[in-house]
């Protein structure tokens, strides 16, 4: 929980012991961050147009945003929960979390 908005908390393991194919991630960091590494699978959907993008986003399956360390993305997750979305995740820790527990980092092409 953040605040009176429903979300939940996940941490790496959890997005890497899930099948990629059941989760919905999505990257809310700039360009500039993004081309210096992503999570594989993840769609960049970059923060401020979140609103603009929100109709893109599955209900049907759970939602894990990320950014850089985990605060922006909390924001993200607010934003959708209160928009009426329940299934979504945030992965505490961000992209840093993810390297320094040594899982691997993809470069966009």
């Amino acid at each position: 929980m953040y605040g009176m908005y429903n979300f939940k908390e996940v941490g790496v393991d959890f997005l890497d012991g899930n099948n990629k194919d059941a989760i919905h991630l999505i990257d809310v960091r700039t360009e500039a961050e993004v081309s210096r590494g992503v999570i594989d699978g993840a769609i960049h959907i970059p923060l401020h147009l979140l609103p603009l993008r929100a109709d893109e986003i599955p209900q049907d399956k759970p939602v894990v945003i990320y950014c850089n360390s985990g605060a922006r993305s909390a924001q993200a997750c607010a934003f959708m929960s209160a928009k009426g979305f329940g299934n979504m995740h945030n992965l505490a820790g961000g992209i840093m979390a993810w390297a320094r527990s040594g899982k691997p980092i993809a470069y966009p092409s």
